[in-house]
């Protein structure tokens, strides 16, 4: 859900307070474009609860005097004087450990296998492109497919000709070379493919993925090595500080929550107890 509704498009609810002052339909209803969601009241609950711990989070930060100081950052995109309460707010009340070189190592090593170069795959393909839902379309790239793999089958030689003469793909002109890949570079169907094949082989059944059907070929296998602790301590320093974070903060919310008074919305669990 990603499209903004009017107020007047959601079915009649309690309106939602936050000790006593109302959180304006016509706001949530904006606020709705921000929140993906299975369904448009979904979407609006979402809405709701965000402009709800805003709302929380704003009465908490003027009840202790915080003083609105907008930062901006080296684009000259500056803070709203909300925005700046807020980060003024958990800057005083909310404040989390720093992670440690020891506890840094640790991780690292109970996540080794994360902390990996990626590995580099040497490939080609031919691609019959038609989107699985165009049924006619889709079936008849899948009769051309299983006719050029089987010629493939008795005849691998062939497979660059045989791209240049079917292929969809720009990479036809290259015999459907596609040069090195990494993860993130094509489809999760594709990569899932290139993994499963031993190097030098070519995939024995079509491979479906959103642009069409592949046949693929897998020339060379670069194996990603174990990156040292030293390159990646920052990255896991950085991404333990998010994560105390976020947990101290979400802990933090839930407490001003359950004082509040609050109406026409719960606050309750995890995915609530955030702020955007």
């Amino acid at each position: 859900m990603s499209c903004a509704l009017h107020a007047s498009d959601m079915p009649r609810a309690k309106p939602v307070s936050v000790n006593g002052v109302v959180v304006p339909r016509a706001e949530i209803a904006r606020e709705v474009q921000h929140h993906s969601a299975g369904t448009p009241i979904a979407a609006w609950q979402a809405a709701a609860r965000a402009l709800a711990i805003r709302e929380l989070l704003l009465q908490e930060a003027r009840r202790l005097a915080i003083a609105a100081e907008p930062a901006s950052d080296a684009q000259g995109r500056r803070e709203t004087e909300e925005e700046a309460l807020i980060r003024g707010l958990f800057e005083r009340e909310v404040k989390t450990p720093k992670p440690d070189r020891d506890i840094c190592r640790r991780y690292y090593e109970q996540n080794r296998r994360h902390f990996r170069s990626a590995d580099i795959y040497e490939a080609a393909h031919i691609l019959f492109a038609a989107p699985r839902q165009h049924g006619t379309a889709y079936q008849v790239a899948q009769a051309d497919c299983a006719a050029v793999l089987e010629q493939i089958k008795r005849n691998p030689e062939r497979f660059a000709d045989l791209a240049r003469a079917h292929s969809a793909c720009p990479s036809s002109a290259n015999g459907g070379n596609l040069g090195q890949v990494t993860a993130g570079q094509t489809t999760p169907e594709f990569e899932r493919a290139l993994a499963e094949l031993a190097p030098g082989s070519i995939s024995q059944a079509p491979v479906a993925t959103r642009y069409g059907i592949h046949i693929i070929r897998l020339d060379r296998k670069h194996e990603g090595r174990e990156l040292p602790f030293d390159l990646v301590a920052d990255r896991i320093t950085e991404y333990l500080e998010e994560s105390v974070q976020r947990r101290a903060t979400a802990q933090y919310i839930a407490r001003l929550a359950s004082a509040a008074r609050l109406e026409g919305i719960e606050l309750a669990g995890a995915d609530a107890l955030s702020v955007n």
